[in-house]
């Protein structure tokens, strides 16, 4: 036993000289001296010497000191040649959230910049929520809105998410495998909206390898054993594009390339193709000067292998939405074998392989955060709106992941603006992507100068043009088909919205009728007594204390004995008059399962928590169970009562050929719909059938039954 631990701290001692010497502070500096200022790098191991301060005494699960794991986090964005800020924020990125160190400590030391950018990163405290996803969901917002003030808080986090990627083996199976699944879900992605490919492809194949271990090794021998193969067919290709293209005057830079393991395992996923199927498993990149060199290189191209034309994309006309640029083809070479070609600028390079990073400003004394040109900031603006939109965050979350695996369409505008949409995107998505306001308002849509459906999906080259109304409203019905986030959050905030206006209209209802029973009303409380009650329920205004009851949140007649004395006495010799059901108050009003009133019936209401008003019928079982008449509310239906609603028939008939298409038949012929049907009972010549059926009161219901009747073989037909 003596000797296995010595075995392991002299092991421990090795790993931690060797990336001291990796990542040690002298090494870094020594890297920033090539595009830092003397007194910037100063600046950068002051932070390192207090990041060393904090965390000292911690260790990785690896071994190795703490510290080396914010130096390490700040080498890779050092190799992106990132600024001063970016960097100390990077060694200090874990002294909030892990060490005694506050906020206010680091703006003093090292400014408000880098405590914004450090703050961004750090987690949440768990103990403030209900479960572990809450509290993951609620960090990762908070980051991504840190991220939409300064880009710089997501580059941190995505190197912290890549240097935890690269040393997991201190962690179980379970745990590697639960990170992996979340860097491929979430940074992964965000590193490809950002354009940053270097860090991403990394991320994918870190995470594929941890997530899908058997997997990777598959791909990976296979990848080894083809290799061979094409490599001498690869090397003649390069050869042969660089003599081509120099003869012709362009200077180019030609380098073959093997694709990303994990999006081959994609592709092949994706497509149901094979391994030996994925036809750009190697390719060939050519970086030239200038843009016109790009379209010369793609004839030359074309010219000395045959091209496979449905496989062209042009991303220089159309840049992807994080930026990236490039002409891709597919030709044929050697031996029937293809192969992607892409042709790029130098520029283009750059930023297809550092993103964002590649049009950072760090200049001393100018305010950071500049994107270029970029649409990135289009998406940070998203985000923004999402956030605001959206104050669920699993739901915040879920709409991010939707967002983040955008295979595009392009369409136009009838003024020939070019809008593009993640793939699947209906005529809906198109109109939030215009304006919110549009896809709120809209009724149909024309594509291509044809009449079509909202839910019509979308193709590249079309030109749509959305009809309004004026009075038209979001329906609840479009979550089901809309692709982008934007969409569904905008969609969900109006229904929302909405139902919180209703909550707060049936909220004063109810609470107006509660205190009525009391021998009190909302008019002739004093401001004293509505103070005191709020403060006692903390709820910061009437309206929201409305909002509450109407929701189900709080029961009226509680909150009206807060208004009065607990023991206020119930008014003598009066009866208040019972609340009016309209049937529009939508969520905040439910027709109880148990018992399905309709209008026309004798009902009363049931307030319950989480669920609003719930009605019930006069007399039902469940309503007038004990203890329930605590929270019950007189109720009558409103004169202007519109829609349909539930009934329950229990119909008992002679079991004959042909019995249920007769009864069918009798409902479409009273103008009934038809929502579920069920066989509890069946004894021999007799089967009872129960009918789940939408009527619009009581007379309607009542000319069902009659037509039912009389029909001959039923016996007996009884409301449930």
């Amino acid at each position: 036993m003596e000797l296995t631990s010595g075995i392991n701290r002299l092991q421990t001692r090795i790993r931690t000289s060797r990336i001291s010497r990796e990542f040690g502070i002298d090494t870094l500096a020594e890297h920033l001296e090539s595009y830092l200022p003397e007194p910037a790098i100063a600046r950068v191991r002051a932070a390192y010497e207090f990041g060393e301060h904090q965390h000292r005494g911690q260790f990785r699960k690896t071994g190795e000191p703490y510290i080396y794991h914010p130096l390490a986090v700040a080498r890779i964005l050092a190799e992106m040649r990132l600024d001063a800020t970016t960097l100390i924020a990077a060694i200090l990125h874990d002294v909030i959230e892990d060490t005694d160190a506050a906020r206010e400590e680091v703006a003093k030391r090292f400014g408000k910049e880098v405590a914004y950018l450090v703050d961004g990163v750090s987690k949440l405290d768990k103990a403030q929520f209900h479960s572990r996803e809450q509290a993951t969901a609620e960090s990762f917002r908070k980051l991504m809105l840190a991220m939409t003030h300064d880009i710089r808080v997501i580059l941190v986090k995505l190197a912290d998410r890549l240097h935890n990627m690269r040393t997991l083996e201190g962690m179980t199976a379970k745990k590697r495998a639960a990170i992996a699944r979340e860097t491929l879900e979430i940074y992964a992605p965000i590193a490809r909206r950002l354009g940053i490919n270097s860090m991403r492809q990394e991320l994918e194949e870190l995470g594929f390898a941890n997530l899908y271990p058997r997997r990777y090794e598959v791909l990976r021998r296979a990848s080894q054993s083809v290799t061979g193969d094409r490599r001498s067919l690869l090397r003649e290709i390069e050869e042969t594009l660089s003599r081509a293209l120099a003869a012709e005057g362009i200077g180019a830079m030609v380098k073959g390339r093997r694709k990303n393991l994990y999006s081959i395992y994609r592709k092949m996923r994706e497509k149901h193709r094979r391994f030996l199927d994925v036809f750009d498993l190697y390719g060939v990149r050519v970086i030239v000067d200038a843009v016109d060199e790009c379209y010369r290189g793609l004839g030359i191209v074309h010219h000395r292998y045959r091209p496979i034309t449905e496989q062209f994309n042009d991303f220089i006309a159309n840049p992807k939405l994080n930026g990236y640029q490039s002409l891709h083809t597919t030709v044929m070479a050697r031996g029937g074998i293809k192969f992607e070609v892409q042709i790029r600028t130098r520029e283009m390079d750059q930023i297809a392989e550092s993103g964002i990073a590649a049009h950072w400003q760090y200049k001393l004394g100018e305010k950071a955060g500049k994107l270029g040109n970029l649409d990135a900031d289009e998406w940070l603006g998203h985000l923004a709106e999402m956030h605001e939109g959206e104050r669920d965050s699993l739901r915040f979350v879920d709409n991010l992941r939707m967002d983040l695996f955008p295979d595009e369409v392009y369409v136009f505008t009838p003024k020939g603006q070019i809008i593009r949409l993640a793939k699947g995107a209906t005529c809906v998505d198109f109109a939030y992507a215009v304006h919110t306001e549009l896809g709120d308002r809209c009724v149909a849509a024309r594509v291509d100068g044809h009449l079509a459906p909202l839910n019509s999906q979308l193709e590249s080259g079309q030109t749509v043009e959305i009809i309004t109304a004026k009075h038209a409203r979001p329906n609840a019905a479009w979550l089901h088909f809309l692709k982008t986030a934007k969409a569904r959050t905008g969609v969900r905030n109006f229904l929302k919205n909405q139902r919180e206006d209703k909550a707060q209209r049936l909220g004063e209802r109810l609470l107006d009728k509660s205190l009525s029973d009391l021998g009190m009303s909302l008019r002739r409380l004093s401001r004293s007594d509505i103070e005191r009650g709020l403060a006692e329920m903390e709820e910061p205004s009437l309206p929201d204390l409305y909002t509450a009851i109407g929701l189900g949140r709080r029961l009226a007649p509680l909150v009206a004995r807060h208004f009065l004395e607990s023991d206020a006495p119930v008014a003598k010799g009066r009866r208040a008059k019972p609340l009016a059901v309209e049937g529009t108050e939508g969520l905040v009003v439910e027709f109880a399962k148990c018992c399905h009133p309709v209008p026309g019936d004798a009902i009363h209401g049931q307030a319950s928590l989480g669920r609003g008003l719930v009605v019930h019928r006069f007399g039902c079982a469940y309503s007038t169970r004990k203890g329930a008449s605590a929270d019950r509310v007189e109720l009558t239906w409103a004169d202007n009562v519109t829609g349909d609603y539930d009934v329950e028939l229990r119909v008992t008939a002679s079991n004959k050929r042909g019995l249920l298409a007769t009864l069918t038949a009798k409902f479409a012929d009273a103008d009934c719909n038809i929502e579920n049907i069920t066989f509890p009972e069946s004894s021999g010549a007799l089967i009872t059938i129960r009918f789940l059926i939408d009527v619009r009161d009581r007379h309607h219901l009542a000319n069902v039954i009659r037509r039912l009747r009389r029909i001959s073989a039923v016996e007996r037909v009884e409301r449930c």
